[in-house]
């Protein structure tokens, strides 16, 4: 009997597969119990040749699938090996190139076609072709991984940087070669490198201090050259310590704080710092500290700058700019800075002020000005104004001019020029009054008018004179003659008033002295002779009252002693009234006090005396060093305060009177102001009456001791008498 053949065990569940197939087609034989025993040994191998047909259909199909299975991974495959993002190359020992991708055919700029079979070395760069040859010799010799970094000519010659990575095969006949693009990483290595050169050259030649800190231990790890020169101490001796240790924050408290405000904040400046060097300078300084990352790790850097200079600067600037304002509010001239306004047209059409001196304030009339629009002022402004200083805005040429003050009688001398560069609308003004030399200009003028004048009428005689002798050339000529005379005449009268007015001048301050000296000499005798007779009758009086007083106590009932008693007390009452006035009239002529204490007690008295019998508040503030000027100068200044104080008495009407004795440069200041009337200066001056002649008697005693006096009044603001006188100390007797 023939024995059925044994499945092997790879095709054993093929073989089960193809028998449960069978069956499913129903070819399975019922053979009967009475059937011979070849009938089933045939129907047996029947069975197992169909068993085994269909096994090897089932076979035929599965080895399809795997070749359409192995066909679709090599498509893949080939795409993923093509289209990889690195260069794939397969090199013989000679460095041939047998097989390549897509991106390796790309990154050397030839097609794949005609790059299989040239040498890889030929696109490798001279500078680099030893290095190849040597890594192509290493790979072949070894079977470990090779990697190297080298520059190779790409797409139209352009040289590009790449990365290879190779490793030989297992015949050992070929080498498989990875080319990674490293350009991009090669030209941002070179920008850090570039960027570290740049930073380091920054640090090591900065003129600021850097120091760089690890903010876990709070010590220094490194510093450049000029902190080191800052504080005095080498590289070694700075690193490893902490910011307290050198001098830069006053203790370890003060330190752990910064640290604090930094990890909050991640930024601390501390705007003045004192430094002390390791040679004991001291120095301000500024720090800026800021907590940032670093490859990773936290790192603070200090930056100190050195501010002692600057320090100095700003405190010199602060010292002039106190000096200039201190000029600025004590110098007489007016003195503001504007800034003008134009309009679309480039027209000056108004102007505001920025800074006023009081001086200013004074002589322009307007208060409260600073930062406000003259249209807000003053609406009716003359246009020629805007022009001047429109001018000197635009053009930054400095411009000079007069103007009079309307309603004022003054005149100012105005100067103004562009400040702030160019391009700067701002215009310093300013003003000088000139009132006092336009009316020496005005007389000169009119007296050079009244010559014309009689010039003229002149002529007009010698005219008359030679129609009338033209018969005669003798009387012609004689007319002449007498015309030149008259003329020569009239100049020498000319002359001779010019000269009778100085030696006027010269009297009246020969009077103004000999009247003091009067004054004191009369004062001084009412003083000491006329109210020492009169106290001596007084007291003569009282012991003769004394005396019938007496008598009437021993004889009681005699009419005729008290009738002589009351005329006693009555001539004591007369004497005691000429007692006081012979006082009045001395002080009034000279004040004892004057002489004896000095000119700022001789003013309280007589304040005192004049408030009480006026009703009058008198306010006076003096400067101690006043009473150093000369005995003639301060007679001039109480002069000048009796004469100003008659006047407000008589003329003002006022309830208050500030009087005031200043120190100027070189001069010595009194002012008196009254909140009384006002009245026309330059008219009363002028005006040929008795009237003017107290203020023409104070400014003739103010220039005799080569002083000015200026008189100001306008309506609202009362009147105010200014005397400057120059300062000189009395000469002391030897």
């Amino acid at each position: 009997m023939k024995q059925e053949p044994t499945p092997s065990i790879t095709t054993a569940p093929l073989r089960d597969r193809a028998e449960t197939r069978l069956l499913q087609q129903g070819r399975k034989n019922h053979a009967g119990n009475g059937a011979t025993r070849s009938l089933a040994d045939t129907q047996r191998l029947l069975h197992e040749l169909q068993v085994h047909q269909i096994e090897l259909e089932m076979q035929n199909e599965e080895l399809r699938k795997a070749r359409d299975e192995m066909e679709a991974g090599m498509e893949k495959y080939s795409e993923l090996y093509d289209f990889a993002p690195l260069g794939y190359l397969t090199l013989d020992p000679e460095g041939v190139i047998r097989e390549a991708n897509l991106t390796a055919a790309s990154l050397l700029g030839i097609p794949r076609a005609p790059l299989v079979k040239q040498r890889l070395g030929h696109f490798v760069t001279a500078a680099d072709r030893q290095n190849f040859d040597a890594f192509l010799r290493q790979v072949f010799e070894s079977r470990d991984r090779k990697e190297c970094d080298l520059r190779l000519f790409g797409k139209d010659k352009a040289t590009i940087d790449v990365r290879m990575r190779a490793n030989l095969s297992e015949s050992r006949e070929v080498c498989r070669l990875a080319l990674t693009d490293i350009t991009q990483h090669k030209q941002a290595e070179e920008k850090v490198r570039v960027s570290e050169i740049r930073y380091r050259r920054l640090f090591e030649a900065a003129q600021d201090g850097v120091l760089l800190l690890d903010p876990t231990t709070c010590k220094i790890t490194d510093a450049n050259p000029f902190m080191t020169k800052l504080l005095g101490y080498p590289h070694d001796r700075l690193v490893g310590k902490e910011l307290f240790e050198i001098g830069l924050l006053k203790d370890e408290t003060a330190s752990q704080e910064m640290f604090r405000k930094l990890k909050r904040k991640h930024e601390v400046r501390y705007e003045d710092l004192p430094l002390e060097s390791q040679d004991g300078r001291h120095q301000e300084v500024e720090v800026v500290a800021n907590l940032y990352e670093e490859n990773g790790q936290a790192v603070i850097q200090c930056n100190i700058r050195d501010i002692t200079e600057r320090k100095k600067g700003e405190a010199a600037l602060r010292q002039s700019e106190e000096r200039y304002r201190s000029l600025f509010n004590s110098i007489d001239e007016g003195f503001c800075v504007i800034e003008m306004i134009f309009d679309k047209k480039g027209k000056p059409v108004d102007y505001r002020f920025l800074e006023v001196n009081p001086s200013f304030e004074m002589q322009s009339g307007i208060h409260n000005g600073q930062g406000r629009l003259i249209s807000e002022i003053d609406p009716k402004l003359e246009a020629h104004w805007f022009e001047a200083y429109g001018k000197v805005a635009l053009t930054g040429n400095p411009m000079r001019f007069s103007n009079e003050a309307k309603g004022l009688n003054r005149w100012f001398d105005v100067y103004a020029l562009r400040i702030g560069g160019e391009g700067s609308r701002k215009v310093a003004v300013l003003f000088n009054n000139i009132t006092v030399r336009k009316q020496v200009e005005q007389a000169l003028h009119e007296a050079q008018k009244n010559l014309a004048d009689y010039a003229g009428q002149l002529e007009i005689l010698v005219g008359k004179r030679t129609a009338e002798l033209m018969t005669t050339n003798v009387r012609l000529k004689s007319a002449v003659v007498k015309a030149d005379k008259s003329k020569q005449q009239y100049m020498q009268l000319f002359l001779e008033s010019q000269l009778m007015q100085v030696k006027l001048r010269d009297l009246t301050r020969q009077i103004i002295t000999a009247q003091e000296d009067e004054r004191k000499e009369i004062s001084r005798e009412l003083h000491d002779q006329v109210v020492q007779i009169l106290v001596g009758i007084s007291v003569h009086l009282s012991a003769l009252g004394a005396g019938v007083s007496e008598g009437l106590t021993g004889l009681k009932g005699l009419k005729g002693l008290k009738g002589l008693k009351g005329k006693i007390t009555r001539t004591q009452q007369l004497v005691e009234v000429a007692v006081n006035a012979v006082h009045r009239f001395a002080r009034e002529l000279r004040p004892a006090v004057l002489d004896d204490l000095g000119l700022i007690p001789a003013l309280h008295a007589y304040n005192k005396s004049l408030a009480e019998q006026k009703n009058l508040k008198i306010h006076l503030t003096a400067f101690a060093g006043v009473e150093a000027l000369e005995s003639s100068k301060r007679t001039v200044l109480f002069r000048v305060a009796q004469e100003a104080m008659t006047n407000v008495i008589r003329h003002a009407r006022a309830s208050q009177v500030r009087m005031s004795l200043t120190k100027i440069p070189g001069a010595v200041r009194m002012e008196i102001n009254d909140n009384g009337k006002s009245f026309q200066v330059g008219k009363t001056l002028l005006a040929k009456t008795n009237k003017r002649l107290g203020l023409v008697g104070m400014r003739e005693r103010v220039e005799m001791v080569g002083g000015s006096l200026t008189i100001e009044s306008a309506p609202g603001r009362g009147t105010t008498v200014r005397a400057e006188l120059p300062f000189t100390q009395e000469k002391s007797n030897p």
